[in-house]
């Protein structure tokens, strides 16, 4: 059975049109039971009307405090029968009690190769500080801001001068390759966590293909993404 996923979005949603668009080529076996955004209006939410997936809309505003907002939002994934919580774009800290109500099951997308340079300007803090190689994240969400453990990472080259919509459109292709991966992996139930380290248990009728610029991505890809 196909793996259901909710996508927790706050803005154009081109990670969860990744998403969608690799289900649709039968590459990625997952459901979207859910499409919830904290930003009414939100694009993200007509891509998901687009491909078919139920919305929500919950506006953190009108809530009192984050506590009360996170409740009402694990409790509209919960009645969706979501089995993984997938972040896109999501611009708010969740709550421990969240969190705890989905142990384990909830993951992120991060542009840039933490643990260095987290937060909301990951890119441009990394081009600020002149590295030479930067990249993306798939890690798991604790009640630190993008502190869980790492399941994927792709590195790309970051190059001195450059407009950063340059550096931010390559790393975003990248997420767009690695987080539908990650979401595969769980769907195939090859993700296994001890401590801080999580690992992918091997396939062997899946063939590991080099990304095209032949930058790094470890765990390696497979064929399809």
């Amino acid at each position: 059975m196909a793996l259901k996923i909710a996508i927790v979005a706050s803005g154009s949603g081109t990670n969860a049109q990744a998403m969608f668009d690799r289900i649709k080529e039968g590459r990625l076996d997952a459901e979207v039971v859910l499409v919830v955004s904290n930003r009414p209006g939100a694009r993200v939410l007509d891509r998901a009307r687009a491909f078919g997936a139920p919305v929500a809309e919950l506006d953190h505003k009108a809530f009192p405090d984050r506590e009360t907002f996170d409740a009402a939002l694990a409790e509209t994934i919960a009645a969706s029968g979501a089995e993984l919580v997938v972040l896109a774009g999501y611009m708010r800290m969740l709550t421990p009690a969240f969190l705890h109500a989905f142990a384990g099951r909830v993951i992120n997308i991060h542009p840039a190769i933490l643990p260095s340079f987290p937060g909301v300007h990951g890119g441009p803090d990394a081009q600020a500080w002149g590295v030479k190689i930067t990249g993306c994240t798939v890690h798991f969400v604790d009640d630190k801001m993008d502190n869980g453990a790492v399941i994927v990472q792709a590195a790309v080259p970051a190059n001195p001068g450059e407009d950063i919509d340059e550096l931010m459109n390559r790393i975003h292709s990248f997420e767009h390759r690695i987080y539908p991966q990650a979401i595969q992996w769980f769907a195939e139930g090859r993700v296994r966590v001890q401590d801080r380290n999580v690992s992918i248990l091997p396939d062997a009728g899946r063939r590991q293909i080099v990304p095209d610029g032949h930058w790094l991505v470890w765990p390696p890809l497979e064929e399809g993404f």
